[in-house]
């Protein structure tokens, strides 16, 4: 991991900005993209230059679900850092409404976002990590694209097919030397959990076996181990304290 590259989108806060950090920490050279949340990437940066794990960091403002900004973000990396080790595609927005009050524009932000996102960034990155015949691509879905959840039809819907997305992108990319892997998280501590109403929250917690939300730093070392890995491909990693359980 030391001297790596990697590029975490929406990387200013939350789960991005943890994996950021935990990357740092271990010496990895992290780009930290944002969208609209400069002073929040800029700080990232500076708490990986005070970690002091060798790691160190560059912000670099790109919307990743327009291709060009996608593009210009991985352009910008290399130039910066001259490869690209490691992407983990992070960013995602939430539209929440049930079905029947869904606008279609709601649905299409957050499709363009969470599941075209990944492919325009993948695809830009890709032309590197195959010369290099090596690379990390992790992307981050959710225990909602794998069991639904109610009013989320949208954000199911994107992170499910980050799922199909990933299982295809392993199968091919496997030859180039390049690992393909999902992390679907539970409910976390994050702004968008912390926008849910407290009674709501109350009703969650009770569907938790653990009985608590995630920290995203425990999201951060799970991407990590997916990084590190160099075995596990197309493989999908729940880190939702037994919400939701697969068979």
């Amino acid at each position: 991991m030391r001297g790596a590259v990697a590029v975490v989108t929406g990387g200013s806060r939350g789960i991005g900005a943890a994996i950021c950090e935990e990357l740092g920490r271990v010496g990895a050279k992290v780009v930290v993209n944002y969208s609209g949340s400069q002073g929040p990437a800029e700080e990232v940066v500076d708490k990986i230059a005070q970690i002091g794990g060798g790691g160190e960091a560059v912000a670099i403002q790109a919307d990743v679900s327009d291709p060009n900004d996608a593009q210009r973000l991985v352009d910008q990396t290399i130039e910066q850092f001259g490869r690209i080790d490691i992407l983990i595609n992070n960013a995602g927005i939430n539209s929440d409404a049930t079905i029947d009050k869904l606008d279609v524009e709601s649905w299409d932000q957050v499709v363009q976002l969470d599941l075209n996102g990944c492919f325009y960034t993948v695809h830009a990155a890709l032309p590197h990590m195959m010369e290099q015949e090596r690379g990390a691509i992790v992307n981050m879905s959710s225990f909602v694209g794998e069991a639904g959840n109610m009013g989320q039809a949208n954000y199911s819907a994107a992170k499910a097919g980050l799922l199909g997305y990933t299982k295809t992108a392993a199968m091919e990319l496997a030859g180039s030397g390049i690992t393909v892997n999902a992390v679907c998280p539970g409910f976390i501590e994050t702004d968008m959990v912390g926008a849910i109403p407290e009674e709501m929250q109350e009703k969650i917690l009770k569907r938790i076996p653990m009985g608590r939300f995630g920290q995203p730093e425990e999201i951060a070392q799970a991407v990590r181990f997916c990084i590190e890995n160099d075995y596990m491909t197309g493989a999908t990693l729940d880190v939702n304290g037994g919400v939701y359980m697969r068979s």
